[in-house]
């Protein structure tokens, strides 16, 4: 998932998209805290998905803004 494939989705896609990532990173946590954890590299993938959602959301609510 890059940045230019988010921007061409609508804030409401956005943000069931983050939710849903929120969601597995909360169960990452839980298999990284009983070692049940396959694929550690999961992880960072998920934290910088979350990071790229909001990144979007936040310009497309500065250019409604504007």
């Amino acid at each position: 998932m890059n940045a230019s494939e988010l921007r061409d989705k609508t804030p409401d896609q956005l943000r069931d998209q983050l939710v849903a990532l929120k969601k597995e990173a909360f169960n990452l946590r839980f298999q990284q805290a009983t070692g049940a954890m396959e694929n550690t590299a999961r992880v960072r993938q998920i934290r910088r998905n979350v990071a790229r959602i909001k990144t979007v959301l936040n310009e497309k609510a500065r250019a409604a803004a504007e």
